[in-house]
């Protein structure tokens, strides 16, 4: 697995009330790319956050149906990934301030 494509797999990360509760106990949902396997997302989050992953999940979320009008159109599939982070370790989104 090369740098490039695991800069590619994570999308960005669920901010859900869902995530929130997971993220305190080191449980944290990101959205992936459809082609993403378990151990290029464990992989991507080890170097981009540098925290140990010991454990993933992956779901594939179908998209919705929606009504523009008269018309109807249907938002597109994604996939989502939950990844625990081995005990003691943390991921910060905020950046700061």
């Amino acid at each position: 697995m090369n740098r490039e494509r695991l800069a590619k797999v994570l999308l960005s990360p669920v901010i859900s009330e869902k995530a929130a509760q997971g993220a305190e106990s080191g449980q944290y949902a990101f959205r992936v790319t459809t082609d993403a396997s378990k151990r290029e997302i464990a992989k991507a989050v080890e170097v981009m956050f540098e925290v140990p992953v010991e454990h993933v999940q992956v779901l594939n979320v179908k998209g919705k149906t929606k009504r523009f009008g008269r018309r109807y159109g249907k938002r597109s599939n994604w996939r989502k990934a939950y990844v625990r982070l081995q005990p003691g370790h943390d991921i910060d989104f905020g950046g700061g301030a």
